[in-house]
Order: C-alpha cells, then sequence, then structure tokens
C-alpha cells in the first residue's frame, strides 16, 4: 500500500508541518498552495509541486486537505479547478479542516458519484504535536478509505480513530472543541476569583499546567463507555462519587470565597449542581444542600 503517492493542498501552520513529515512517505509527495514561497523548502526537501489541486489529484492516490473553512474545502474539492475534475475512482480524499458535519456528508456523496471516497479526518493537538507526528486523528469514513489512509497518517498522528462513517471524525472533533473551549471559559472565570483575592494569576497559570500534565485534566475522567447513570454495584460507581464528594467541597469552598470576594461564578454555580449527575452517580449532599 505504500506504493501511492500522496497529495497535500494547504501547508499553513497545521497543514505545513503535517506535510513535512510526509516527505518521509515512500510512494512521493505532492504538495500544493496559494503561496509560491511555501513550496520550495518541501521541493527542496524531495517533494513535487502543484499548481491547482486538479492536478494534485491527477497522480495522487490520497490527497490531504488542510485549508481554512468550509468555503475553501468545497472550492479545492469540487470546483473549477478542484480534486474531482481529474481524481481517479478509488482516490481517497482526506479533508483535515474542522468543517460542519453536514458539509462533510455533502461532499462525500458528491465524490461517491465519481468513485471517489471521501474521509473528514480532523485533527488535534496543533502545530507542536504536527512537528512531532504526534497529532490526534479522528477519521469519519469506510473501512476501505481508512485502511488506505492509516499508513500515511501515521508518519504525522500518534493516536489514529476509526470514529465511524463520514461525519464521525469531524463529530467527535467538535466534541473534543467544546471540552476546550468551555475549559478556556472555566480557566478566565478561575482567574477572576484568584485575582480578586490578590494572587497571581501567572503563578495559578504554571500550577495548573503543572498538575494537568501529570493527572490529565478532564481527559482523565473520560473512560465510560457510556453516559447512562452508573449502578452502585459497578465498579466506577464508589471512584466516581469520591470524585464528585471531593468535586462538590471544592466548588462549595470557592464559591463561598467567590461570595466574600464579591465575584459571579456561574460556571462554578453550574458545575455544583451538574458534577454529579454528569458523572453518572448523581448529586452528592452538598449539591443538594446548596440546590
Amino acid at each position: 500500500m505504500s506504493e501511492f503517492s500522496v497529495g497535500f493542498i494547504g501547508l499553513g501552520n497545521m497543514g505545513g508541518p503535517m506535510a513535512q513529515r510526509l516527505l518521509e512517505w515512500p510512494g512521493g509527495l505532492v504538495v500544493c498552495d496559494t503561496r509560491p514561497e511555501v513550496l520550495e523548502p518541501f521541493t527542496t526537501g524531495g517533494a513535487s509541486s502543484a499548481a491547482t489541486a486538479a492536478e494534485v489529484a491527477e497522480r495522487c492516490a490520497v490527497v490531504s486537505v488542510a485549508v481554512l473553512d468550509d468555503a475553501q474545502v468545497r472550492s479545492v474539492v469540487t470546483g473549477p479547478n478542484g480534486v474531482l475534475q481529474t481524481a481517479k475512482p478509488g482516490t481517497v480524499i482526506a479533508v483535515h479542516s474542522t468543517i460542519a458535519d453536514g458539509t462533510a456528508v455533502e461532499l462525500a456523496a458528491e465524490c461517491a458519484e465519481r468513485g471517489v471516497e471521501f474521509v473528514d479526518a480532523p485533527v488535534s493537538g496543533g502545530a507542536p504535536a504536527a512537528k512531532r507526528g504526534a497529532l490526534a486523528v479522528m477519521v469519519g469514513g469506510s473501512d476501505d478509505a481508512f485502511a488506505t489512509v492509516r499508513a500515511p497518517f501515521e508518519l504525522w498522528a500518534s493516536l489514529i480513530v476509526h470514529a465511524g462513517a463520514v461525519g464521525a471524525g469531524t463529530r467527535m472533533k467538535l466534541a473534543r472543541n467544546l471540552l476546550h473551549f468551555i475549559a478556556f471559559t472555566a480557566a478566565a472565570e478561575a482567574q477572576r476569583l484568584a485575582e480578586a483575592a490578590e494572587l497571581d494569576i501567572t503563578e495559578l497559570g504554571k500550577v495548573v499546567r503543572h498538575s494537568d500534565a501529570h493527572t490529565g485534566g478532564a481527559g482523565s475522567i473520560m473512560l465510560r463507555d457510556t453516559t447512562a447513570p452508573v449502578r452502585e454495584d459497578d465498579f466506577w460507581f464508589p471512584i466516581l462519587s469520591h470524585v464528585r464528594d471531593l468535586g462538590e467541597k471544592d466548588l462549595s469552598l470557592a464559591l463561598d470565597l467567590g461570595r466574600r470576594l464579591g465575584v459571579e461564578l456561574p460556571l462554578a454555580r453550574r458545575a455544583l449542581g451538574d458534577l454529579g449527575p454528569g458523572l453518572g452517580v448523581g448529586q452528592g449532599h452538598i449539591s443538594k444542600e446548596q440546590a
């Protein structure tokens, strides 16, 4: 399977490091970007360049796309100089941009009319992980398409998940980023509390990064295979009940501090009531008392 050439369209902050790792791909790499100046490091490294997405598809069995948004993805795939103009049946188009899951499903249908496979394959980990070949990639597509893209993806990803049919990769990325940006909002709330308490919030940031590196942060509790309530005889019940009780205690203390300092903590208030049910073990006595 390593005989085919791989194409990469879009050599920006994410696409550039990903494509750089693909210089090692034994079947050869073809790169394309609207900015000619970014192509030179790749051609110097052994890749060949293409002027259009259609030219990439003419020469490659797998075409990765890492552009900005839905409109650019549609243009690259279905536009006048797009991949579908020249892609042979059996070609796999892999879109790494975070787009709407509906866009992925629609494009997959258009590709299927020409015998072309489409996978939505958004990534997580940022440019630093891309440079280390340590991204996570969530793939939505057929089993055959997943089998085709797995080997080239292994050059820039250390975790490859087949999320399901087309659209599933994007839905998983959206769920992952939901946590990401809610956590950012919670971090801002924590900073407001710390600042009101006359603490150095840069030092707080150091503590958060240090401890999360050891505990795994929020991902450390994402181990169950269902969000249904946990039975009391389940292995997880005492563990998650302990997490709930600790969390409710600390949230209650933080809310008390916020009241004394005059700082509104709406996320903390919501978390106090939702933590136990979210973990599947119901509210503890502290949240029930403060309801």
